[in-house]
């Protein structure tokens, strides 16, 4: 029995990036997410959100407030038949912040902390998991975890930022497209 996931970034991927989202209100789940998640249940992956969370180290927002969201979330999801198995998150920034969580640590993507985590929480097989992520970094901590699967999705962040060194990554333009690629 494969014991697969498919591991999601939470801003641009789940929801629109408007920028450290921690209010129900401001949340605002992209087109295709639902129907994406209800094919790739029916396909035997467990679904795992991993989410960079520095608004916590900035001093924007706590740790309970983003858990709030968090459980809310699971709750919509749960409403089209999605189950989300965990949410993982850092609540972390190297340099930047107001408070104790700022610090280098091993679970801020690209960092494959948060990924372990969950393959030594559910025994997940990740030769056989799938990464979606806007960011290079979704894609470097993916792969730094041994995840081959690994689909890119075009945004202000991949714009930004280098992606010569992405061998094997998918590229898609919008979310809606990755559903292909669930098998």
């Amino acid at each position: 029995m494969m014991n697969k996931a498919l591991f999601l970034d939470r801003d641009g991927i789940i929801n629109v990036d408007h920028g450290y989202v921690h209010k129900a209100e401001d949340f605002e789940f992209l087109e295709g997410i639902f129907e994406l998640c209800q094919l790739a249940i029916d396909k035997g992956y467990q679904i795992f959100v991993i989410t960079n969370q520095a608004g916590i180290a900035r001093g924007y927002y706590d740790i309970a407030t983003f858990e709030i969201l968090s459980n809310w979330m699971v709750d919509e999801f749960s409403k089209h038949k999605v189950t989300i198995t965990k949410v993982y998150f850092c609540p972390h920034h190297p340099t930047k912040g107001v408070n104790n969580f700022v610090m280098p640590c091993k679970c801020r993507k690209p960092e494959p902390g948060m990924i372990n985590q969950a393959q030594k929480e559910y025994g997940i097989t990740l030769a056989d998991s799938i990464f979606i992520g806007d960011k290079v970094s979704d894609m470097q901590a993916a792969d730094n975890a041994g995840i081959k699967s690994r689909i890119l999705v075009d945004s202000r962040y991949t714009q930004e930022s280098p992606t010569d060194n992405l061998e094997g990554v998918i590229r898609i333009n919008e979310l809606k497209q990755a559903i292909e690629y669930i098998v």
